[in-house]
């Protein structure tokens, strides 16, 4: 399908222009004489690909995606057809790029290209779960099913990501303001105290000496320090580009204290639901591993998954190479290995899942009770530090007054 520009006569000789979506430009020219219109010029619109499938970053929010697969599975199960769903889904998402995506699906639909297919072209808007689970409810005849499947799964996956977000984002926060307050008080405060303490002819104390080296540095060296964050922010920006230096990075982040735990948790909810929903709607279990290992978006626990999935394929239980893994906590390969010798793996899947979610959860409340006043002393800290080395001095000097 490609979108045209085109310019006609209408009723009453009043010329339009608008876009019309066809397999090429003379069935465009026809879908437009058959409207009634004297058509003048039928071009076709250029960075169409630009428009439908490169964005900078996230195209859609997490947000109006789930919305869209609630309400897809709403309208389907009320014997909406999937044309008319969509059309009707296009018109009143707030994501421009989902809403151009799914008037293409359905213009697509509408010339009798199945559902996944459609989707399965616009790759940046669809996630390859959804496309996978799709295109196994169309084959076994259960797109409503799926559809509640993956309502479910994203609103699930959207709570745990949000969760791990918000115990992250306090202490970003205050680490952030703590940045600004000391630079402030090294650059703008602690100088105006230097002509006092030199006409003090007298050794000054160590705090005092260390805060005035630091001053000194940011005024006079603040180039030296931004060239220091820039040259830190590239290599780790390179490293995220070279296989062993992402593996490097995903590594620390799961060994980094108390957040580190954290995030494995929530890697391993979001692995088993991924896992359970793609399972119980027919996905290959290969295929699944594939997907999953996208999804979990980290190179260790990635590398684990491959393994799993070459074991598959040598005919052993998924569970055994899981077994020998650190990332994951003995109850999850148990679980998993009593799931595959029950023939209830989805099922045992999903339990796992719904734990860490919820372990997730309680670990993220008692965070933020034991954070606040954690990092409100390490402020205060920082900020009377930077106090106490300028009164110090202060106080020394009316001493010898008295």
């Amino acid at each position: 399908m490609s979108d045209f520009i085109y310019e006609v006569r209408g009723s009453g000789g009043k010329q339009l222009r608008g876009k019309i979506s066809a397999a090429d430009k003379p069935t465009a020219v026809q879908e437009l004489r058959k409207k009634g219109y004297v058509v003048l010029s039928v071009k076709e619109e250029q960075f169409r690909a630009l428009k439908k499938d490169i964005y900078i970053g996230n195209p859609v929010k997490t947000i109006h995606f789930i919305v869209y697969c609630r309400q897809f599975a709403t309208l389907i199960r009320a014997g909406v057809n999937i044309v008319e769903a969509t059309r009707i889904l296009a018109a009143q998402t707030e994501s421009k790029a989902l809403r151009v995506a799914l008037t293409d699906v359905a213009s697509s639909i509408s010339k009798g290209v199945s559902f996944s297919q459609s989707i399965a072209e616009h790759r940046r808007i669809f996630p390859p779960m959804f496309i996978n689970m799709v295109r196994a409810g169309e084959e076994t005849g259960d797109l409503e099913g799926t559809l509640e499947r993956l309502a479910k799964f994203f609103e699930k996956e959207h709570v745990t990501k949000e969760k791990i977000k918000s115990a992250m984002t306090y202490p970003a926060t205050v680490g952030g303001l703590s940045i600004v307050a000391v630079v402030y008080l090294l650059k703008s405060v602690v100088p105006q105290f230097v002509s006092t303490f030199e006409s003090l002819h007298a050794e000054l104390p160590w705090i005092t000496r260390f805060v005035l080296g630091v001053s000194n540095s940011i005024q006079h060296q603040w180039v030296t320090w931004l060239i220091v964050v820039a040259a830190v922010v590239l290599v780790y920006q390179v490293a995220q580009r070279n296989e062993k230096g992402a593996y490097a990075i995903d590594y620390m982040k799961l060994k980094i204290p108390i957040f580190g735990k954290l995030k494995l948790k929530g890697s391993v909810a979001l692995m088993t639901r991924t896992l359970s929903s793609l399972y119980s709607s027919a996905v290959p279990v290969l295929q699944s591993l594939a997907i999953v290992e996208e999804v979990v978006n980290n190179k260790v626990i990635g590398s684990f998954i491959r393994k799993s999935a070459d074991s598959l394929r040598q005919g052993n239980p998924l569970s055994e190479p899981l077994k020998h893994a650190w990332v994951f906590p003995p109850l999850v390969t148990q679980m998993i290995a009593i799931g595959e010798e029950t023939g209830a793996l989805d099922q045992m899947l999903e339990k796992i899942a719904d734990f860490y979610e919820m372990d997730v959860e309680n670990t993220v409340d008692r965070l933020k009770s034991l954070l606040e006043p954690l990092l409100l002393v390490v402020l205060s800290g920082l900020v009377g530090g930077i106090v106490a080395a300028i009164m110090l001095p202060m106080f020394s000097m009316y001493g010898n007054l008295g």
